[in-house]
């Protein structure tokens, strides 16, 4: 079977919500395989902890591209602890430039409770204008919820749980089943 008569991969619906002193990273479980629901309790949304600094991570895309992110990522983490900015520039140049690393499919939001960031193969590291970023099959339409009640008194977790029902209620390639992960700034 060439690649063009294969399906792609579909699914995936992370959200980062920054918000009253800390930040809410939630993503659906659903993966599909063109019209076909493959998984729908997949976990998207990792803590990881390199040398006790702690960060939470969501990928959208191919699981083993965005567990060999995650992997680089810790890597650059242990090497420049407590800089999650400084390290999510390193693993985007290395993402743009390493021939391999080219090759992945896959972009992640990153937050250590005080940073929010979007890292992408394009070599991009963003940091939302809103405080609210989101990437995936139905990232715009989380996106948009979410914008939409950052003014008012919810909590991000509120904020990012409200943003991906209303998503799941949209995007075929999302569903309500959500891995949720909150972390705060240190003090």
């Amino acid at each position: 079977m060439t690649q063009t008569e294969f399906p792609g991969w579909h699914g995936t619906t992370i959200i980062g919500v920054k918000k009253d002193g800390g930040v809410v990273i939630a993503g659906d479980g659903q993966v599909s395989l063109g019209q076909t629901v493959i998984k729908g309790t997949a976990r998207k949304v990792r803590r990881l902890s390199p040398g006790g600094y702690e960060v939470v991570a969501g990928f959208a895309g191919s699981t083993a591209d965005a567990f060999t992110l995650l992997e680089r990522l810790e890597a650059k983490l242990e090497a420049t602890p407590g800089q999650l900015a400084r390290a999510s520039v390193e693993l985007a140049k290395d993402w743009r430039t390493d021939k391999y690393l080219q090759k992945l499919e896959a972009m992640l939001i990153v937050s250590d409770g005080e940073e929010l960031l979007v890292i992408t193969g394009a070599g991009d590291v963003l940091a939302p204008e809103h405080d609210v970023t989101a990437i995936g099959s139905g990232g715009n339409y989380a996106l948009a919820a979410a914008r939409g009640m950052m003014d008012t008194d919810l909590s991000a977790e509120e904020v990012a749980r409200k943003a991906m029902a209303i998503a799941a209620d949209i995007c075929v390639y999302t569903n309500g089943k959500l891995t949720v992960e909150t972390i705060h700034k240190k003090a």
